[in-house]
């Protein structure tokens, strides 16, 4: 099916950063010389970095048109800086590149081209990484985890590196969750989507800001946003402990009607009190989390709070 696009789309890139100032020259650098055939323009946004980048980005903005920055009063984490990037662009199309470089700015010529012919979102799937084996073992854990669990069909190693059309961004911007998990909103859109490989490097500089914590809170994240399963295993678990317990029951009466007594011993009996207390507990944490986030989204707060604009933004 032919789609028409603009002869001469605008397309707005949003970049979120977190204490990047040793990457962020080679960034701009990286962007001023890309020619994608469309109008260019870039939203970073400055997640309260405690560094340099707000500066590095303030001048920017001002020896460059096209670039605009919004600045966090603290830092609200990576989701919500690409939330908020994407409340502010205005172009045909909207692309979502991390500022330290892995993601290779030039691959949006290719997202451009698959946008031309009809793509409505364009995303890049991570065929190489080059972090320490057990980040990668997480990562893939996670990934296969969230494929077999969620309610919907989330592709394997896509990260937020990606290009969306105009009509896509404004379905994700009407959304109003708070934990949110970008690239599984952006799924559950629809739309014709397409994922294009590419070999993720290193880091140009600096470490990565996703340390076990915000990770850990970004896996909860995608699983407890488009997945039921995990209440599914905690009833699974009670049914388990239920069917246990039962069973103990039998073969105590049985044990006690053939004249063999009942079992005696603190060993049996603290073994029971330990499964059952440990399953109510595990039970108890999942129904937790998603009454937690229940408790974030009826509280009303706004997603982020914005200290300033520069660049075009400000005008």
């Amino acid at each position: 099916m032919s789609v028409k696009r603009a002869a001469h789309p605008e397309l707005d890139i949003v970049v979120p950063c977190y204490n990047e100032e040793s990457v962020l020259p080679a960034l701009i650098s990286c962007i001023q010389s890309l020619d994608l055939g469309v109008r260019l323009r870039v939203v970073f946004v400055d997640d309260g970095s405690t560094d340099g980048t707000h500066t590095l980005l303030t001048k920017a903005c001002q020896e460059d048109a096209r670039f605009a920055c919004l600045s966090f009063s603290r830092n609200f984490g990576h989701q919500t800086a690409v939330t908020a990037g994407l409340q502010h662009a205005k172009g045909d199309i909207v692309a979502v590149i991390d500022a330290d470089m892995q993601d290779p700015p030039e691959l949006l010529s290719d997202f451009v081209d698959r946008w031309r012919e009809g793509y409505d979102v364009v995303y890049g799937v991570r065929t190489q990484r080059q972090e320490s084996w057990p980040l990668r073992m997480a990562y893939r854990l996670f990934y296969r985890a969230l494929s077999l669990t969620a309610d919907i069909d989330i592709p394997q190693d896509a990260g937020d590196f990606a290009l969306m059309d105009k009509r896509v961004v404004d379905i994700i911007n009407s959304m109003p969750e708070h934990n949110r998990f970008v690239r599984g909103l952006r799924r559950w859109a629809g739309f014709r989507q397409i994922g294009i490989p590419y070999a993720r490097p290193r880091r140009l500089s600096g470490r990565s800001k996703y340390n076990v914590n915000r990770l850990a809170r970004l896996a909860f994240d995608g699983l407890l946003s488009f997945s039921s399963a995990p209440l599914r295993v905690a009833a699974w678990l009670g049914s388990g402990a239920a069917v246990l317990g039962f069973c103990y029951l039998v073969y105590a009466i049985t044990s006690f009607s053939l004249g063999g007594g009942a079992p005696e011993g603190w060993t049996s009996t603290i073994a029971v009190i330990l499964l059952l207390g440990g399953v109510q507990l595990l039970v108890l944490g999942i129904v937790g989390e998603y009454l937690g986030r229940i408790f974030e989204e009826v509280k009303g707060r706004p997603q982020f709070v914005i200290r300033s604009k520069s660049g075009w933004l400000g005008q």
